[in-house]
């Protein structure tokens, strides 16, 4: 064997070594990446049981988003949620994309930006809905 394959067979083998050692190491950190789709002021406030739970709502809480595909007044109704209590719905007007986006299973999360106690029930509740998309990431630890 002359002297440069040997040197060359010597250092290939911790770099091969070195990058199997890496390779081994490496995980997958699942993050979550957020986008804000809309703003919307809250429909339906005073027939349902938001003048009730009025006093309990805060900024920054988080509302759920349950669809109602079989709503007899709008087939792509989405109603918001606290806690255990129907607060009201996403307008008609603004509700079609986030509708079709829970009908896919994306994961939607809405959360209260403005309360304001107004006469105006479309001006009591105002929330942002986001996008929670799921998305991987390369950890070498």
């Amino acid at each position: 064997m002359k002297q440069s394959q040997m040197l060359a067979a010597l250092f290939r083998f911790p770099v091969r070594h070195l990058a199997r050692k890496i390779h081994s190491r490496t995980t997958t950190i699942p993050s979550r990446k957020k986008v804000i789709l809309q703003e919307s002021p809250l429909a339906g406030f005073q027939y349902h049981r938001g003048p009730a739970i009025w006093p309990f709502l805060q900024l920054g809480e988080t509302l759920h988003l349950k669809r109602e595909p079989s709503n007899p007044h709008d087939r792509y109704a989405i109603a918001v949620w606290f806690k255990n209590e129907h607060l009201g719905y996403i307008p008609k007007r603004e509700n079609r994309t986030l509708a079709r986006l829970l009908d896919q299973g994306e994961r939607l999360e809405a959360t209260i930006i403005r309360l304001l106690d107004d006469d105006n029930p479309w001006r009591r509740i105002r929330f942002q809905v986001t996008w929670i998309g799921e998305r991987t990431s390369e950890w070498v630890s």
